[in-house]
């Protein structure tokens, strides 16, 4: 599945922020501050009830890489799992090494620019705009209405 890239600001916003600015302790090392994004990210993977198992996340937070390891039971499951850890602020790169029970072919990826609408994406890809609920439901549940998308967004394009 190799090396995915994305968008370093665009993205949930799991980490940093109101938090960080609140701490008034000793400031936290990188390698805790690696530890808790990578625990942020486990648990938005875990809130999307995507059937996956055995999840680790390890954040490494200068590069803005994350690396996920785990077992999912359709390769739909792994590429969601991908996306999940991608669109999220701050990461740049994912490294998916799961396991995939259910072995299927790859699916292909857009990532989202100014304009873009999925009805104008499954133009695109399928040559028909009315095939825009596929990638609608391919990328559930992050996606929750086929209206927002935004910049930098990667999405989830899989064969008809």
């Amino acid at each position: 599945m190799g090396l995915f890239s994305f968008i370093k600001e665009a993205g949930e916003k799991l980490f940093g922020g109101k938090e960080a600015q609140a701490a008034t302790t000793a400031a936290p090392t990188q390698d805790e501050l690696n530890a808790k994004a990578g625990k942020a990210i486990e648990t938005y993977i875990a809130s999307q009830n995507l059937g996956v198992g055995n999840v680790q996340v390890a954040f490494t937070g200068p590069e803005g890489k994350v690396t996920v390891k785990g077992e999912a039971p359709t390769q739909a499951a792994k590429e969601k799992v991908t996306l999940c850890c991608g669109n999220v602020a701050s990461v740049t790169s994912v490294d998916n090494q799961m396991t995939v029970t259910n072995p299927e072919p790859e699916a292909q990826y857009h990532d989202v620019v100014r304009g873009d609408t999925l009805s104008a994406i499954a133009k695109k890809f399928y040559g028909d705009a009315n095939k825009y609920p596929k990638i609608f439901e391919a990328n559930q549940p992050m996606l929750t209405h086929p209206d927002k998308i935004y910049p930098g967004q990667k999405l989830r394009i899989p064969a008809l």
